[in-house]
């Protein structure tokens, strides 16, 4: 496993202009951003066409993409990985849907709640709007669903990006998945 302080040099390399750090970066955070990857995909319907390979592969082009992209840490990297992974899910879907197919209705769910979203991609777009107006009312609640959904981030992983206690989190996870589970159909 890496060392916390060689993820954070090269992120502050990164900051710094070096575009090569990103390419040290990769081999120090892929087994991570994979297993992120991982549990996203278990949650796609079983005839899903992305890969868990491909997702974190896009989510890093998204990342090293032109922008200016300025990581603090190794959590802050991660959440923004987890950013990406959910656009690159939610770009995916809207393709999906456009070519009108449909996946197996299988039920999403948000950490032992089911919540009644068929992982088909109509459905992964609902949760995206869902979220968006959820932004829209509390920011750091879809902040948490977004780190622990779409990140995988555990509740002490999220209370560090977000720089709040893990009791917060807690507090936030559960407000967030009711406040889901009310409008998703």
């Amino acid at each position: 496993m890496p060392r916390m302080s060689d993820v954070t040099t090269l992120l502050r390399r990164l900051d710094e202009g070096d575009r090569d750090a990103f390419h040290d970066l990769v081999p120090l955070v892929y087994a991570e951003l994979r297993r992120i990857a991982d549990a996203q995909m278990a949650r796609q319907a079983g005839d899903h066409t992305l890969q868990p390979t491909a997702l974190v592969n896009e989510a890093f082009l998204k990342l090293a993409g032109p922008g200016d992209a300025s990581f603090e840490s190794k959590s802050h990297f991660l959440a923004a990985a987890a950013r990406a992974m959910r656009t690159v899910l939610i770009d995916h879907a809207r393709a999906k849907a456009t070519a009108k197919r449909t996946g197996t209705r299988e039920a999403l769910v948000l950490e032992g709640l089911p919540i009644p979203v068929a992982a088909t991609p109509e459905r992964l777009l609902a949760l995206d709007e869902e979220l968006g107006r959820l932004a829209e009312l509390d920011e750091p609640l879809a902040r948490i669903v977004e780190l622990r959904f779409f990140g995988g981030l555990s509740v002490e992983e999220a209370a560090h990006v977000l720089e709040v206690s893990t009791q917060s989190i807690v507090r936030g996870w559960r407000t967030a998945r009711a406040w889901l589970a009310a409008r998703l159909p």
